[in-house]
């Protein structure tokens, strides 16, 4: 296993209810993602870069389903102020996993989501939403009940974020067992999730049941912890909730922060420190690093990739846009694991999508395109 004391360093560029609500703050975290077709010359082609895209054949056996939370996200239009003193707010649809599905599908994949929102406006305006950016909604589910998750977001003059979030409880929480698209669950070839969704019932048992499912159907596992504490009962609930599954994923995505929090305050950039969150079972751990790129674990070999740096307006789906990249790319081609350097070119491809998500505000509005990726690294590469 790679996790050894003096990790490869590489240099590879570019590489619901209004009165109950929580606040948290969190880092900026830029993240990782991958392309997949022919070479459009040498200097690109030798970053991974392709001018096809999958054929529907592909596209049906790379099927990405994302489970989870899907929201609405209000950004304020204007940095550097409280949430009490902006002016305005722009709304956009957001949701870690949910913005992962409309990422791979800006990126040309194939991607579903499952979740539960409310039978309500915003709810029917996210579903819509999934269907306009070309992801399978067949797996979103309406609560009467219940309204559509919203979060409140505070921008600080960097582009950092912090959240007020307004769900008691909202209609992702309640998603039961019952209501799983167990089909289209068993025709992914990777199941992403995050954490969120195993905070509360019935939520959580119907996560643990879909992810089952997905597993013994052959997907391979996906999960990126998205760590909101003051969602969670306490820090070491959240600890728990988060380590619970852990070792049932194949592919894990976590940051700095994360790293720190979940081994209680050690060094994230000791590779000792990272080797323990490295389970037996585990294909590859990234570590994001924000504008600083990322860091990535195999059993067979580890190093790091340079990030994109950029003017941050707003970091909100950054991460998720690593995930898409990587995820997308993976989907098409497995084998990317045993080779190292089309690992990395995958991994500088996907720094490029997160530095471009976070040039404009909001989650998924900012979710770059293939071109615009692949706009970037031609001319990193001319």
């Amino acid at each position: 296993m790679a996790l050894h004391s003096s990790v490869l360093c590489f240099s590879v560029f570019p590489s619901s209810a209004p009165r109950n609500f929580v606040y948290s703050g969190r880092k900026k975290t830029i993240g990782a993602s991958a392309f997949h077709c022919h070479p459009l010359s040498t200097s690109v082609s030798r970053l991974g870069v392709t001018g096809e895209c999958a054929t529907d054949a592909e596209e049906e056996d790379s099927l990405v389903v994302c489970f989870g939370e899907m929201l609405i996200d209000f950004v304020p239009t204007l940095n550097g102020l409280s949430l009490a003193e902006s002016p305005a707010f722009k709304k956009a649809p957001g949701g870690a996993p949910a913005n992962v599905a409309v990422g791979i599908a800006r990126l040309g994949g194939s991607s579903a989501f499952i979740g539960k929102v409310g039978e309500d406006e915003f709810g029917y305006m996210l579903a819509d939403m999934l269907k306009e950016n070309n992801v399978n909604n067949e797996g979103v589910r309406f609560d009467p009940g219940a309204r559509t998750a919203l979060a409140f977001v505070t921008l600080r003059s960097d582009g950092e974020r912090e959240f007020m979030f307004y769900r008691n409880p909202s209609a992702d929480m309640l998603l039961h067992e019952s209501e799983l698209d167990l089909n289209l669950i068993q025709k992914a070839k990777i199941f992403h999730y995050g954490s969120i969704s195993l905070i509360t019932e019935p939520c959580k048992s119907a996560h643990i049941a879909a992810a089952k499912a997905a597993k013994d159907a052959g997907a391979i596992l996906s999960y990126d912890p998205n760590l909101r504490l003051p969602l969670w009962p306490s820090a070491e609930s959240a600890r728990e909730g988060i380590l619970g599954l852990w070792e049932t994923a194949d592919i894990i995505k976590i940051s700095e922060e994360e790293i720190e929090f979940l081994t209680k305050g050690e060094d994230p950039y000791d590779d000792d420190v990272v080797g323990k969150l490295y389970h037996p079972n585990l294909k590859l751990l990234l570590v994001t690093e924000g504008a600083e790129g990322c860091r990535y674990y195999t059993k067979g070999f580890s190093g790091r990739v340079k990030g994109l740096k950029v003017e941050a307006v707003d970091t909100t789906g950054a991460g998720d846009a690593f995930v898409a990249g990587i995820l997308s790319q993976l989907a098409l081609d497995f084998s990317l694991l045993q080779d190292e350097s089309r690992l990395r070119d995958a991994l500088s491809f996907a720094n490029v999508c997160g530095a471009l998500t976070v040039t404009e505000r909001g989650a998924i509005p900012a979710l770059p395109t293939r071109d615009a990726v692949l706009d970037v690294l031609l001319k990193s590469a001319s």
